[in-house]
C-alpha cells in the first residue's frame, strides 16, 4: 500500500507526534508498504509527480523528545509561505496520492477533529477515529459530561474560563489537578496542595488555553488501558520513579517503571477493562483509542480521559499492551490500517 504517515503540526505535542511518525514510518516500511513521512505544518516543497518514486529516507530530520516543550514559535519561523496556516506546502497533494494517511498527530490540529473532517470533504482515507468522536475526546470537558451520562466513574472536577474567579473561589478541594481543556501528553497539567498553588497552576495553565479544569486528586496508582476494534488490551500500570507522571516522565526514558499487565487482581482488571470498553462506546469511538485511569487506595477506580491517536514512541504505553498479547509493534501498525480500512467499507 502507498501510505502517508502524518505528523509534526505546531501543538505542544509537536516532538512527541514527530517520533511517533518515525517510529511508525520504519515499522511499515519493514512490513513492505511505500511509506512517506511527512510534517503536516513545514510540508514538502520541492516539486514532484508521484511522491511515492522518490526514493529517501523521509525521517532523516525527524528529532527526539527533549524533556521541555517544543518551541512552536521557532518551528514557525521555518515557514516561508503563511506560517499562520496548519496545512503546509503540498501536504494535500501527497496526501490525495495515499491509499490511507497514518495519523501520527496529537493535540490541537491532529486529535481534535479537524484534520480528520478536511480529510472527510477531500475524500483521503485515514486512519483511527472519525472527526467527530475526536472532537468528543479531545475536549475534557465534554468527555465528563458523557462519563457522567453513561454512569463512568471520573473524578469530580469544574471547568472554568478565565477571569470566572467566584467559581474558583468554590472550590476547595485539595489536592487537586489543575489541566487545559484541550491537551495531551500531560503539558499545561499540574498539582496543587492549596489555594496559593492553585492560583499559581492556574496562571500556568491559562497560558496553554482559555478554559482549563479543576479536578480532584486521585491519590492512588495510575493505569492505562488500550481497546482496539472496541476490545480492551491488558491493563497497564505507570509508576513514575519520581514526581506524577507527567511530559518528562512520560517520554524520558528511565524515569517511569510500567508493568504490564498490571497486578491486579483478575475480577478488577476485568472491570476497568470493561470501563475502557464503555468510554470507547460512550464517546463514539473507531478503531483504536487509549483510556487513562487513577485507582485510589481503596480499589475504587476512575476515568480521567481517552485519547483518540495514543503515542507510539519508544517508551508509549500502547505498543507495550499489544506487545503482551504478542502483537510486536510493526503487526501493531499494520492493524491500525486493517481495522481503519474496514470503516470505510
Amino acid at each position: 500500500m502507498k501510505i502517508v504517515i502524518l505528523a509534526g503540526g505546531t501543538s505542544t505535542e509537536r516532538d512527541v507526534s514527530l517520533v511517533t511518525g518515525s517510529m511508525i514510518y520504519h515499522a511499515l516500511r519493514k512490513k513492505g508498504h511505500k511509506s512517506v513521512l511527512l510534517d503536516v505544518y513545514l510540508g514538502y516543497e520541492q516539486e514532484f509527480d508521484d511522491i511515492f518514486a522518490i526514493e529517501k529516507d523521509w525521517s532523516e530530520n525527524f528529532g527526539t523528545i527533549s524533556e521541555i516543550n517544543p518551541d512552536i514559535s521557532a518551528v514557525k519561523a521555518l515557514r516561508k509561505d503563511n506560517p499562520e496556516c496548519a496545512i503546509g506546502p503540498n501536504v494535500i497533494k501527497i496526501c490525495s496520492q495515499a491509499d490511507i494517511v497514518f495519523l501520527a498527530l496529537h493535540g490541537q490540529n491532529g486529535e481534535d477533529g479537524k484534520i480528520q473532517a478536511m480529510f472527510d470533504l477531500l475524500d483521503i482515507k485515514y486512519t483511527g477515529t472519525d472527526y467527530l468522536s475526536s472532537a468528543l475526546a479531545m475536549d475534557k470537558t465534554i468527555s465528563k459530561e458523557l462519563f457522567h451520562k453513561y454512569k463512568i466513574p471520573t473524578p469530580k472536577g469544574i471547568t472554568i474560563c478565565r477571569n470566572e474567579g467566584q467559581i474558583i473561589d468554590t472550590w476547595n478541594i485539595f489536592p487537586c489537578i489543575v489541566k487545559v481543556n484541550c491537551g495531551g501528553s500531560s503539558v499545561g497539567v499540574y498539582r496543587a496542595d492549596d489555594k496559593r498553588q492553585l492560583d499559581e497552576a492556574l496562571e500556568k495553565a491559562f497560558a496553554f488555553e482559555d478554559r482549563v479544569i479543576i479536578e480532584q486528586y486521585i491519590d492512588g496508582r495510575e493505569f492505562s488501558i488500550g481497546v482496539i476494534d472496541g476490545a480492551a488490551l491488558p491493563v497497564i500500570e505507570i509508576a513514575p520513579k519520581a514526581g506524577f507522571y507527567d511530559y518528562k516522565n512520560k517520554y524520558q526514558a528511565g524515569t517511569t517503571v510500567e508493568t504490564c499487565p498490571a497486578v491486579l487482581d483478575a475480577n478488577l482488571t476485568r472491570a476497568m477493562q470493561s470501563c475502557a470498553e464503555t468510554v470507547y462506546r460512550a464517546l463514539r469511538l473507531k478503531t483504536y483509542a487509549r483510556m487513562d485511569f487513577r485507582m485510589d487506595k481503596e480499589y475504587k477506580f476512575y476515568c480521567l480521559e481517552a485519547n483518540t491517536l495514543p503515542g507510539m514512541t519508544p517508551t508509549s504505553l500502547l505498543p507495550q499492551e499489544a506487545a503482551a498479547v504478542g502483537m510486536c509493534f510493526e503487526d501493531l501498525c499494520q492493524r491500525i490500517i486493517d481495522s481503519s480500512m474496514e470503516k470505510y467499507q
